[in-house]
């Protein structure tokens, strides 16, 4: 069998082992090996696809994620409607929507299905052939946004589906972010200066509307499938609740949640639990869903003008309260972003007292047009940062005041500046106490430079008696000075100088992040990390040189190189480098320092020592280069047991030929006979 074969096989195999890991953990939530496990077959599979070009398919799991920023997305024409549901928010509104669909139908006994209503994004994706072809947006019920490269890279939505599929069905979902992903995603752009999502389903909006799939590809986003929408050239159940099972069974991932109801009683039931229980969701969820069981009845009962007939969403009472804005305040956050927010009369809401609330920007406040002085809606939902919705415009005095963003950093009195591409004012001083100070509390905290026994109070205090005037100043602490702040004894000091002395030798990549460039996280970090092995030659790189690494845009790079331009940095890492912070990794060796450096392999045959990969890491591991056939510029061909063509091209071309044994000692440093 030809070696083309064999990997065709196994990447088959591979592939087929993948899509059904990801089944079990992203549907099913239930894994069945380790992350460590999966990632090996991965890796195995990009090896192979790397060797293998012309196997690389559409649907593979590698090519989630890959496609170059588009410059417009496309439209796409929805075959049937994608429409929007009528709502009722009551248990009589809900009868009468019972009647009037009974009476439509001819029928007392309808079945119905609920289903949790999330508050995400609808999309209807097509597929084709076993294949994902179209992801769009519902848009305006017609006509959508073509989204299908983002779509692809959400790891709940299969690339392909098994052949006993219809050859072409499109299925619709709500895509959507987890309260717990919403959080991850804010505290990551709070940490690189970036503005705030207000809430999960700005943020899946926003994530699935980049026309950068990576930056797509970077966000929690999930989705579950609430509806096939049509199936050619396959027969598929009648009722929406065997549908739903059916898609279900083929790999689609249906809410658990989701009940079959006989009765109006038994919806009303279902809904009481939910509103009960809503809080116990990982997700936003803002109602339930109550459809017609029968397809053939909705076809019935058709659409009355942008709404169906045959459904209705059944509100739950907004986490919601009223209350005074007394004043708009703003702090400064540690890339300078001036941050406004709001402080209220205290108001309870849901449970819990809230007396500030986020404002994000001057265009989100003259857009709600809220003024200082008004009544405002209030809303809360889950973990999110409460919000203010907007004004109660019928209780306006005349006395409220407009809002406008100060002409000078209400801290160092800088005067502030706006990007033209940022919805965020800025204090441009980089010196600027308030900015200062938030640079401290980053530098020291868990995710970038570790340092024990050092939390807010005491970065204020250290500011605050003009110990620390940047980041770099920690390292010139003393024990007595510590010893000498109000509630410090020596022993805490003594274990706060041994943490930061500890610190000094964290990662360059945590050193990067704890620097707190502008719109670097962690991950970007860890890229840059790996690429210069050094903050000196990251501070030398151009933006051509940062934009050749993967996920790095222009955005990032022009943020990269004009932080190092700063004189005020400059003199910052010149600190460190002083104290003894480590800022350089040890750099791999040279390929020409390793033994097999400039050394070119093909294998043939069976190898009774180690797989096929195995042999191809230990080659490059020492420097050598694995080819996929025999040319003049091989160096060696391994051969193993039931060897194919290459050992026959290899005898034409004089290449010389290694057993396995000889392969073995060459791997140990010995030269061939």
């Amino acid at each position: 069998m030809s070696s083309a074969e064999d990997a065709r096989k196994r990447i088959e195999e591979l592939r087929a082992l993948i899509n059904y890991h990801n089944y079990r953990y992203y549907v099913l939530d239930s894994p069945e090996i380790s992350d460590a496990e999966y990632d090996q077959l991965m890796l195995e599979l990009k090896h192979l696809e790397a060797h293998h070009p012309q196997l690389i398919t559409p649907d593979s799991p590698t090519q989630r994620v890959g496609a170059a920023p588009l410059e417009a997305f496309g439209v796409v024409e929805h075959r049937l409607p994608l429409l929007s549901l009528g709502n009722v928010f009551s248990g009589d509104e809900l009868f009468a929507w019972h009647r009037r669909v009974s009476n439509l139908a001819g029928e007392e006994g309808l079945d119905f299905v609920c289903e949790i209503k999330l508050d995400g994004l609808a999309v209807a994706l097509t597929y084709e052939n076993g294949s994902l072809v179209i992801g769009a947006t519902r848009g305006d019920g017609y006509r959508g946004e073509d989204v299908t490269l983002n779509l692809r890279t959400v790891r709940s939505i299969p690339l392909s589906v098994p052949r006993n599929a219809p050859p072409r069905f499109e299925v619709r979902g709500e895509v959507y972010l987890s309260r717990a992903g919403f959080k991850r995603l804010n505290e990551q752009r709070a940490r690189e200066g970036l503005s705030l999502f207000a809430n999960p389903r700005n943020a899946a909006a926003g994530s699935l509307r980049q026309l950068d799939p990576r930056v797509t590809a970077q966000r929690p986003l999930d989705i579950y499938i609430y509806a096939l929408g049509y199936a050619e050239g396959a027969a598929v159940p009648d009722t929406h609740w065997e549908r739903l099972e059916y898609l279900r069974s083929i790999g689609f991932k249906v809410n658990p949640h989701n009940r079959l109801c006989r009765t109006i009683g038994e919806v009303q039931d279902y809904y009481r639990e939910w509103a009960e229980r809503r809080e116990s969701l990982p997700y936003d969820a803002d109602g339930v869903v109550v459809k017609v069981n029968s397809i053939e009845m909705q076809s019935r009962l058709g659409t009355v003008g942008h709404e169906p007939r045959w459904a209705i969403a059944y509100k739950f009472p907004a986490t919601q309260g009223t209350t005074v804005l007394k004043q708009i305040l703003v702090n400064v956050g540690r890339t300078g972003s001036l941050n406004p927010y709001a402080v209220l009369e205290p108001v309870s809401v849901g449970g819990v007292t809230i007396k500030q609330a986020a404002l994000h920007n001057e265009e989100d406040i003259r857009r709600k047009d809220i003024r200082i002085g008004d009544t405002v809606i209030v809303q809360r939902a889950g973990e999110v940062i409460p919000e203010i919705v907007g004004p109660v415009v019928s209780k306006r005095t005349g006395n409220e005041q407009v809002f406008s963003m100060p002409s000078h950093c209400p801290v160092c009195g800088a005067e502030v500046i706006k990007p033209a591409d940022e919805a965020m004012h800025r204090c441009p001083n980089s010196a600027c106490p308030a900015q200062a100070f938030e640079k401290l509390k980053h530098f020291v905290s868990r995710g970038a430079m570790d340092i024990d026994g050092i939390g807010e109070k005491l970065c204020a205090a250290l500011m605050e008696t003009g110990l620390v005037n940047d980041i770099a100043d920690l390292y010139y602490l003393s024990r007595e000075q510590l010893a000498g702040l109000e509630r410090m004894g020596d022993k805490s000091a003594s274990n706060v100088i041994q943490s930061i002395e500890r610190s000094k030798s964290r990662p360059v990549s945590r050193l990067i992040f704890a620097l707190g460039i502008p719109h670097v996280g962690s991950e970007t970090a860890d890229l840059l990390a790996s690429r210069f092995h050094s903050l000196d030659r990251l501070a030398q790189a151009t933006e051509e040189e940062l934009l050749s690494i993967p996920s790095i845009g222009p955005k990032i790079a022009q943020s990269i190189v004009a932080f190092f331009r700063q004189e005020g940095n400059q003199r910052i890492i010149r600190k460190l480098r002083q104290a003894g912070v480590r800022l350089a990794e040890e750099v791999p060796a040279e390929p020409t320092e390793l033994p097999l450096a400039g050394l070119e392999f093909v294998l043939t045959g069976r190898l009774e020592s180690f797989t096929r990969q195995e042999a191809e890491e230990r080659i490059k591991a020492l420097g050598g280069s694995v080819g996929s056939s025999v040319t003049r510029k091989t160096s060696y061909v391994v051969v193993g047991k039931e060897p194919g063509s290459k050992l026959d091209k290899a005898a034409s071309l004089g290449i010389r030929q290694l057993t396995e044994q000889q392969f073995l000692e060459m791997l140990k440093g010995s030269q061939p006979a």
